[in-house]
């Protein structure tokens, strides 16, 4: 039961991407709701920016839905082998975000409404690669601070 504690979060995750990879939200299924809204903050913007904006924004959702799964997979793999090092738990954190971005899009390929495309894994991949980035920013300062404290002591 320990290792659910540590992965339940990651696994959560995983489920609501794959939600979101459902025919509920296509591009036209999610225009629907977001171009309306676009609308009524950008009233004097044409039809063609309106779909602009929606597109980014569903891409923005790519970068982000990775970016939140590579630090629950991090967590995952942290909490359970403290004692591995840092960049190899970087590395199979990214490998397995990358795996699953390519699941993912192939798993899209079946579904009608939506399309697999090598680009979305490659953004997928580059959320989960910058929240990593961040990550061992953070770990490796921690690591620092701590060798600093031990020198000083």
């Amino acid at each position: 039961m320990n290792w659910l504690r540590r992965w339940w979060p990651a696994l959560a995750w995983a489920t609501l991407i794959s939600l979101f990879s459902t025919h509920t939200f296509t591009a036209e299924n999610t225009g629907h709701v977001i171009i309306p809204i676009l609308h009524s903050i950008f009233p004097s913007a044409s039809a063609d920016t309106l779909q602009r904006m929606h597109f980014f924004i569903r891409k923005s959702g790519h970068f982000t839905e990775y970016f939140i799964f590579a630090l629950l997979v991090l967590r995952g793999i942290r909490a359970g082998h403290r004692a591995m090092g840092v960049r190899w738990v970087l590395a199979v954190t990214l490998l397995v975000v990358a795996a699953y971005a390519s699941l993912d899009e192939f798993h899209q390929r079946f579904v009608p409404g939506r399309t697999a495309a090598v680009s979305d894994v490659a953004l997928d991949t580059t959320g989960g690669a910058a929240a990593l980035l961040v990550a061992s920013i953070v770990l490796f300062s921690m690591d620092a601070k701590k060798r600093q404290g031990a020198a000083s002591s």
